[in-house]
């Protein structure tokens, strides 16, 4: 292989842990134009199947030490990667076979960034359904193409010189919230949303674990903003949480309807629970910060998705 089109970066403990996700890009149309970064902490402990990755542009195997918490390992991967395009993946996101293609043929345009049009990947619960509509229905794979605002910080394919123009703030903006988000809106760039590369997303769906992983998604966003917010913005933003409630439950509107024919009975209860849970776990986040041991328990459900996922 020459030199690669698209990295794809994934962080692991386990090479187990995202064959899945292994196999659906060997699985692309342009598989051999794909070379794939895997971030660990040791790459005995990998113990990476070499046949399994057969067919792929290429391989690297990024020694971290610690994996945990991801954003720098992630920063990692993206420093160690070649490709002129970078992918950020997870161990639970599962490609369609057209993925990458696609994913190239939008980045010819003048875009910094392409999110894919995602979709459930374990679609037969009411919990999976609120946690994916809370988390990426904005980008469902139903709604149309085009410009827009902003889009998720993993999951999405940017272009290596944006990301590594953030320099020494790149660990700080792969973390939980708005980072990257913002310094990108800062520095005028641009996102396009490209629903023809299908992406899979699995979602907690076990009723408690479930109802953790809300709790500390709000408590992680509100811990990566605590860095640069001052104590009186984060006690305004604690206290106005049932407000910002309302205003993410308004954002559901417009995905919610693209699949409502498809939504099993009791989302719309799950999603508004969701939502109560997380700007609990947001409001107490800027009050106290997160833990260490809330920190370890959202890296497990990000690393360890389908632990936590009914007939996974």
């Amino acid at each position: 292989m020459g030199h690669p089109d698209l990295s794809v970066v994934l962080v692991t403990d386990h090479f187990r842990t995202i064959r899945r996700v292994v196999d659906a890009l060997r699985g692309q149309t342009i598989c051999d134009r794909i070379e794939t970064v895997i971030v660990t902490s040791s790459a005995q402990q990998l113990d990476l199947d070499v046949e399994a990755t057969r067919g792929l542009g290429a391989v690297r195997v990024v020694e971290f030490g610690r994996i945990a918490p991801m954003p720098p390992a992630r920063a990692a991967g993206v420093r160690a990667a070649t490709a002129p395009l970078i992918f950020l993946g997870e161990t639970h996101s599962y490609a369609h076979p057209d993925f990458a293609s696609a994913i190239l043929a939008a980045h010819t345009g003048h875009w910094d960034v392409v999110v894919p049009g995602l979709d459930n990947a374990n679609p037969d619960g009411a919990l999976s359904w609120a946690g994916f509509l809370a988390d990426y229905g904005a980008w469902h794979r139903d709604l149309p193409a085009g410009q827009v605002s902003a889009g998720p910080t993993w999951n999405v394919a940017y272009k290596r010189e944006a990301l590594l123009s953030l320099g020494d703030d790149l660990e700080r903006a792969l973390s939980a919230g708005d980072e990257v988000c913002r310094a990108f809106r800062k520095a005028g760039r641009t996102w396009y949303f490209e629903p023809r590369a299908p992406l899979d997303h699995a979602n907690v769906s076990r009723p408690r674990p479930w109802a953790h992983e809300r709790y500390l998604a709000g408590m992680m966003i509100a811990a990566s903003r605590n860095t640069r917010w001052t104590r009186s913005r984060r006690l305004a933003y604690a206290l106005a949480s049932p407000l910002i409630a309302l205003v993410v439950l308004s954002r559901m509107i417009r995905p919610m309807t693209g699949v409502r024919r498809r939504l099993p009975r009791g989302t719309f209860v799950a999603l508004v629970a969701g939502v109560i849970l997380r700007t609990a776990g947001e409001a107490v986040g800027y009050i106290r910060g997160a833990s260490r041991r809330d920190q370890a328990h959202m890296d497990d459900y990000e690393l360890h998705k389908l632990k936590y996922v009914r007939h996974a």
